[in-house]
């Protein structure tokens, strides 16, 4: 992957970046500090490598060359004070937080609005959605307009219903507000559907629970591996062991459960497999467009996914109109496009942990992976480097909202991540034999179940390695930043070496 650092589009993204979590609402929680200060980092660092990968003559050493120079130099400057804007103006766009309608003395009683998102089953049987608030009730009758969105938490008794309800169906809901850690939320008693779900939400729902039923065989019960399948296929959670969803977190690999680039990737890998020879591969990547499409409107608009989903789509053009770019600088677009056109996906823990994490990979983790290259066999190289730059990258943003960084996610990965990815590929060709030929599929679980069991393995045996719980964000920072710009000067100095001995032989 070429990160392609000298693109205006970084700098654009980086600008935008700044602005947008620099006068944001995350100014009230703290977290700024924490994603300004790298934001403001790796602009140095960018520049600076503009400045070291020029030409001597472009770097001001031949007189004539200067204005050329000078145009590369301030049009990342442009991009960067462009993107600046975009940033504010995506700002101002933030959707506000939950108004009631209602005066402080009046005690809320109901709300009524449109589910937002698909319903989700929780630990202890309970469910949750998001509401987009159209009218709040209170006490005596009164009922006003209200807006935004909040959390709607639903005892066990509610879930079929919230589940027949679906994403996109209008809801009564009686209950209390409650004031959380991240703001206000509602605890639901009673729920009533007004309007049903739209034609093609309740195709939507329907497809997903086919999948679910598919994924579990067509039985009554679950097999063992079914909720690890759904939860890489779908993102749907509901059945995963609760002790394999906590030892994935405390293993440090908990991103391996996030429905994110690695999935398109495998995915979009298999239909390139089938399709590349037979059709060529522009026709396979357009095909490959369209079912990727199909299937992130099946999982959700999860923010890594739809991330991943703009980097294929730009890259599939790239393909068609033999347009030049590289994997950072579709990144920084992805970025752009995802905040301009959907400014509250950016507000998400989810979020800003891809865009930290595969910037991490491409940027910090090609610098560590030049370092590397020659002293570790080539598949334990570039995948060292890059679960580290996406750990190091992340750490200041993790250590923030969990207290705790598990450097173990490092080593884990390297067995981890390829195994789930084995598995993900096995579970997609259950589907398609439970399609064609429902007689056959325990076959699968011959071969499901001992990597799903081995996958359980170590995963618990890497959570029991401690982590590191006394390190305070403020240090995860300064470490994060010191390790970026170790690295990114040692490469540079490596590199050289390298190359002056190359000449020389």
């Amino acid at each position: 992957m070429k990160p392609c650092n000298e693109s205006p589009a970084i700098f654009g993204a980086l600008g935008l970046a700044l602005a947008f979590y620099g006068f944001s609402p995350l100014t009230k929680t703290g977290l700024v500090p924490f994603m300004a200060a790298p934001l403001v980092f790796f602009v140095v660092i960018s520049f600076f490598r503009v400045l070291v990968s020029l030409p001597p003559a472009l770097r001001g050493e031949v007189s004539h060359p200067r204005r050329a120079f000078g145009l590369r130099f301030s049009s990342r400057f442009i991009a960067f004070a462009s993107g600046f804007c975009l940033g504010l103006s995506a700002v101002r766009a933030l959707p506000p937080p939950p108004r009631f309608g209602l005066g402080e003395n009046h005690k809320i009683t109901a709300l009524s609005g449109l589910l937002e998102s698909d319903p989700r089953r929780l630990n202890g049987g309970r469910g949750m959605a998001s509401l987009a608030l159209r009218a709040a009730s209170a006490e005596g009758g009164i009922r006003a307009s209200a807006s935004g969105s909040v959390p709607v938490f639903f005892p066990a008794e509610l879930v079929p219903a919230l589940m027949e309800a679906g994403r996109g169906g209008e809801v009564y809901i009686e209950g209390k507000p409650v004031n959380g850690e991240r703001g206000i939320l509602f605890r639901a008693v009673s729920l009533h559907v007004t309007k049903p779900t739209p034609g093609p939400e309740k195709f939507r729902g329907f497809l997903r629970e086919r999948l679910l039923e598919k994924i579990s065989g067509g039985a009554g019960e679950v097999p063992v591996w079914g909720g690890l399948a759904a939860a890489l296929l779908l993102g749907v959670r509901d059945d995963l062991d609760a002790v394999l969803a906590s030892g994935f977190r405390e293993a440090g690999c908990s991103h391996v459960l996030a429905l994110s680039g690695m999935h398109l990737a495998l995915l979009s890998a298999v239909i390139a497999f089938f399709l590349k020879k037979p059709l060529g591969l522009k026709a396979a990547s357009l095909l490959g467009g369209l079912f990727i499409v199909f299937y992130v409107w099946i999982a959700g608009p999860q923010p890594s996914l739809v991330r991943s989903l703009i980097m294929y789509l730009l890259s599939a053009l790239g393909l068609w109109f033999s347009l030049r770019g590289g994997t950072g600088i579709f990144l920084a677009l992805a970025f752009i496009i995802q905040i301009c056109s959907e400014p509250a996906s950016g507000m998400s823990l989810s979020f800003i942990l891809s865009y930290l994490a595969l910037g991490g990979i491409l940027w910090l983790g090609e610098d560590i992976h030049e370092i590397l290259r020659g002293k570790l066999p080539e598949f334990f190289a570039g995948t060292l480097s890059a679960s580290l730059g996406a750990f190091i990258a992340s750490a200041p943003v993790t250590a923030l909202y969990f207290g705790t960084l598990r450097p173990v996610g490092i080593a884990a990965g390297l067995v981890v991540v390829p195994l789930a990815s084995l598995f993900m590929i096995v579970s997609l060709g259950a589907l398609v034999l439970h399609g064609l030929a429902p007689g056959l599929f325990f076959l699968s679980d011959l071969v499901l179940t001992p990597l799903y069991r081995s996958l359980e393995f170590l995963v618990g045996l890497s959570a029991q390695v401690p982590g590191i719980s006394s390190l305070s964000p403020l240090t995860a920072l300064s470490l994060s930043l010191g390790l970026w710009l170790f690295f990114a000067l040692f490469s540079r100095k490596y590199v050289a070496q390298r190359n002056s001995f190359a000449g020389f032989d």
